[in-house]
């Protein structure tokens, strides 16, 4: 048996999870093993109390819902990876694409917690996610970037149908035919 199909094995059952409906005190600690910014994934909730955090949630919610949102933002939804008993990583969908998020982040970011990186958790979770941002996004394409200094990240996205699109010196920007998925 190859190295791919033992962790394929083990791999647990995964489904998302959106932020405030998971343990908040669980999900504050895995947002805690995350950098500020790492790769192009921006932590938001970076440095915060777990007070602190308890309001992030509840904003994140409201911006689900596109209430009070910041001026040129959208409405997203943060949704957690459960992996079995563990929470393993953080998507961001947004729900439609502006200007500017279609020149640059465009609808999904991630984050896998460093434990977790190397075993086909990004892989999955982004799957997972292109499943609910399908009926979601109303444009044709589901839009991404990544770091070039990222191929992990890259080669993620590809075995979830994207392609490269367009680049620059610092990032590919990648793409996800709906229909095709």
């Amino acid at each position: 048996m190859d190295k791919r199909a033992v962790q394929e094995e083990r791999m647990p059952d995964m489904r998302l999870v959106k932020l405030w409906e998971t343990d908040i005190r669980r999900a504050y600690e895995l947002q805690n093993t995350f950098a500020e910014n790492e790769h192009g994934f921006v932590n938001g909730a970076y440095g915060l109390s777990f007070d602190g955090f308890k309001n992030y949630v509840k904003k994140k919610e409201e911006h689900s819902r596109g209430i009070d949102l910041p001026e040129g933002f959208v409405p997203d939804t943060v949704y957690i990876l459960e992996a079995g008993e563990d929470y393993a990583g953080i998507f961001n969908l947004r729900h439609y694409l502006n200007d500017s998020l279609r020149k640059g982040a465009g609808h999904i970011g991630y984050g896998i917690s460093p434990r977790y990186r190397g075993r086909g958790y990004a892989t999955e979770g982004l799957r997972l996610l292109i499943e609910i941002a399908k009926d979601i996004i109303p444009e044709d394409e589901i839009y991404m970037h990544v770091h070039r200094d990222n191929l992990s990240s890259l080669r993620v996205q590809q075995k979830n149908g994207a392609y490269i699109c367009r680049e620059n010196d610092v990032e590919y920007f990648t793409r996800i035919k709906k229909a095709e998925y």
